[in-house]
């Protein structure tokens, strides 16, 4: 694929889903490193590798399995794809957002979006679940943004409006979702880094200075092309490890992996709580 694609392209794998697939989906969801098991729980699920629709990127990163699974869970039809891509594997950025634009052309409204994130608040502990209330689109300020190119007019606006990326009454429902939990969810800022290389403690101090509480390496392209096509937006991060502000631990994938093992069950938790009050 070019660094920009076209309308056709997103239509051909649209067409391909629909093909294969007798509901409507509703809710679409894209599940962060190591929180892909929350697929498991799709009754009637209807599996589709990646590398099965047309000019779909191809996950290559260890817990990323790389699928749609399609059917419906808590009485909702959902699309929810079972890890994604990543800037730093080589991907435009146009490509991030693609399967996000075929969401759009499939009709889904909403999109719940999650990530593997490293706390930058210091306040956070591996384990905890952040509603993200705001995000700093760094790359896009450099000129990375999904939205580069020709405008798809029937889609969204030139311009479009970030003001609230993240829907307000989709966090209430998410704030609602742990009232009677034994624990939290916390709230904040997440920032996309183009990775793979994790911060170094100075990145992390200058992130911590402008107000971020959570880092990682996804979300915000996903998110901007959504809301560029008035998709509903609710973002949450899992918290898998502390930033390394002061240089003295090491952060490895594997960490990221491990404490997802430990988030899931909140994870789950929140969304299904969500999708049954929709």
């Amino acid at each position: 694929m070019s660094e920009f694609i076209e309308l056709n392209q997103i239509d051909e794998a649209a067409q391909v889903v629909r093909g294969r697939i007798d509901i409507q989906p509703r809710i679409g969801m894209i599940l962060g490193s190591g929180l892909g098991s929350l697929a498991e729980a799709v009754s009637g699920a209807v599996i589709i590798p990646y590398s099965e629709v047309p000019y779909w990127p191809v996950s290559t990163v260890e817990g990323h399995q790389g699928r749609l699974v399609i059917g419906t869970l808590e009485g909702q039809n959902v699309l929810i794809m079972q890890g994604r891509s990543h800037f730093y594997e080589g991907y435009s950025m146009a490509e991030i957002g693609f399967p996000v634009r075929v969401m759009q052309r499939l009709g889904i409204e909403i999109l719940i979006v999650t990530n593997a994130a490293g706390g930058i608040n210091q306040l956070f502990e591996p384990g905890d679940v952040m509603l993200i209330n705001d995000h700093l689109n760094l790359l896009g300020m450099a000129g990375e943004s999904p939205l580069r190119g020709p405008n798809f007019d029937s889609i969204g606006p030139r311009f479009p409006d970030m003001g609230r990326a993240y829907d307000r009454e989709l966090g209430d429902l998410a704030r609602q979702a742990v009232s009677d939990q034994d624990f939290k969810i916390k709230e904040g800022v997440y920032v996309c880094l183009a990775g793979p290389s994790f911060e170094t403690p100075a990145d992390l101090r200058f992130l911590q200075a402008v107000g971020v509480d959570a880092v990682g390496m996804s979300t915000v392209p996903e998110v901007t092309v959504a809301r560029h096509g008035g998709m509903r937006v609710l973002g949450l991060s899992t918290i898998s490890n502390k930033a390394n502000i002061d240089g003295n631990t090491l952060t490895s994938h594997e960490e990221v992996l491990e404490a997802g093992k430990i988030v899931v069950p909140r994870l789950t938790n929140i969304i299904k709580y969500v999708l049954q009050r929709l």
